[in-house]
C-alpha cells in the first residue's frame, strides 16, 4: 500500500467529489500522466475547506511544481490578495507559468524562481497562510522562516510529513539511503508539536498534512 489510508476509502471519496472545472482536471491529468508530483485529492479538499474559511489575502506557497495548488487556493483568497509561490526546478517553472496563465491567475499568482532556501530571507511581508509541499528533507531547514513570515493567527500547512507511513517506524526499518530525510522529518513533527507559540495539528490522511496555528 503506497498510502497511509486504506485504498478503498480513497477510492470512494474520490467518487463522490464533484467535478473539479475544465483547466484543473487537465493540468491534474497531465500531471499524473508525467508522474509529476501534485497534491491528493484530500489535501485539495482540505486546501479548499480552510482557506474557504479563513480567506486569506496574502499565501506563500514553497513548492510550486506546475502550479496546480496554487492554482486552487488562487480561488479562495480576499479581492486584491496575493499568492507568492516558489519553485527551483527549470522544467517545472515553464510548466508552471504556462498553467497559470490558462487558468488567467497571472494577476494573483507571483513565481519566484530559485531555491526558497535563498529566496525566503528575502521576503519580508506577513502571510495569512503558508503552504509547504518542497523537498521534505528541508523543511526543518525552512521552518525559521516560515515562523518570521508567518502572521500571528496565520496558519502553516505542510503536506507529505508521513512519508508513506515510515516516519511513525523506526530508523532501522528504511533503507540507509533514506534515513537523513526520516531523521529530519521526524525532528521537524516533533518541532512543530513542542513549539510553544504554535498549535499544530497532524492530519493522518493522503501521506500525512500538518495544520499550525500561529498563537
Amino acid at each position: 500500500m503506497s498510502e497511509i489510508t486504506y485504498q478503498y476509502i480513497r477510492d470512494y471519496l474520490m467518487a463522490i467529489e464533484p467535478d473539479d472545472n475544465m483547466i484543473i482536471r487537465k493540468i491534474r491529468n497531465e500531471a499524473l500522466n508525467n508522474n509529476v508530483p501534485i497534491i491528493k485529492s484530500e489535501v485539495k479538499n482540505l486546501l479548499r475547506f480552510l482557506l474557504a474559511t479563513k480567506r486569506p489575502s496574502r499565501i506563500l506557497e514553497i513548492g510550486t511544481a506546475v502550479g496546480y495548488s496554487s492554482i486552487i487556493m488562487s480561488d479562495f483568497i480576499t479581492t486584491n490578495g496575493k499568492i507568492i509561490t516558489i519553485e527551483r526546478s527549470e522544467d517545472m517553472i515553464k510548466n508552471a507559468k504556462e498553467n497559470i496563465k490558462k487558468a488567467q491567475k497571472e494577476h494573483i499568482i507571483t513565481l519566484l524562481e530559485g531555491d526558497a532556501g535563498n529566496i525566503l530571507s528575502t521576503l519580508e511581508d506577513e502571510f495569512d497562510v503558508i503552504f509547504m509541499d518542497a523537498a521534505k528533507g528541508q523543511y526543518l531547514t525552512f521552518l525559521p522562516e516560515c515562523l518570521r513570515l508567518l502572521k500571528t493567527g496565520g496558519l502553516l500547512i505542510c503536506d507529505n510529513v508521513l512519508q508513506n507511513g515510515t516516519v511513525a517506524k523506526s530508523r532501522f526499518s528504511v533503507p540507509r539511503r533514506q534515513r537523513t530525510i526520516h531523521n529530519r522529518m521526524r525532528e521537524y513533527l516533533w518541532q512543530l508539536n513542542h513549539n510553544k507559540n504554535l498549535q499544530t495539528s497532524i492530519l493522518p490522511i493522503a501521506d500525512g498534512v500538518t495544520l499550525s496555528y500561529k498563537k
